[in-house]
């Protein structure tokens, strides 16, 4: 396997060949740093990321079946149905059986999980609004017209995926 080293150098070159996939690469890294330093406002809700990624799925989803929501997080069904176990002891999840098919089980938000994702969503914002206003107005505006176009590319539709 190449070294980390090496394989930088490759995209490098490969990107200074290809302006979309230059722009590609450092959106990417810095979509990943944002993330990073954004997700250290996770720890204050004392669930571990796999919990709160559910949870979040779960709350502004709506009630999921466990087959959507381990779809939804990439995982097996066993895997799942842990994740769902751990949040409904916590009190942040109930299980409901449909009433038109027995072998559905539905997962819902509680109030309290539905709070405890959104002050989650508060710190986070709070930290990039402050952030944020450590800009230039310029450079904010220049962020608020880039906005719709990120939004239009996270939308579209890949045939891969």
């Amino acid at each position: 396997m190449p070294s980390k080293r090496a394989r930088g150098s490759r995209r490098r070159a490969a990107a200074a060949s290809d302006p979309t996939a230059a722009l590609a690469d450092r959106l990417h890294s810095a979509a990943i740093h944002l993330l990073r330093r954004l997700r250290r406002e996770d720890d204050a809700s004392g669930l571990p990321a796999p919990q709160l990624s559910a949870l979040s799925v779960i709350v502004f989803g709506g009630p999921v079946t466990l087959g959507q929501l381990a779809a939804a997080e990439q995982v097996r069904p066993p895997t799942i149905t842990k994740l769902v176990a751990a949040l409904e002891a916590d009190g942040l999840v109930t299980r409901e059986t449909d009433p038109d098919d027995r072998r559905v089980v539905r997962v819902t938000a509680t109030a309290r999980g539905a709070k405890l994702l959104q002050d989650g969503r508060a710190r986070r914002v709070a930290s990039l609004a402050e952030s944020l206003r450590g800009l230039s107005a310029g450079n904010r505006a220049t962020l608020e017209r880039a906005v719709p176009i990120l939004e239009q590319v996270v939308r579209r539709e890949h045939p891969f995926h």
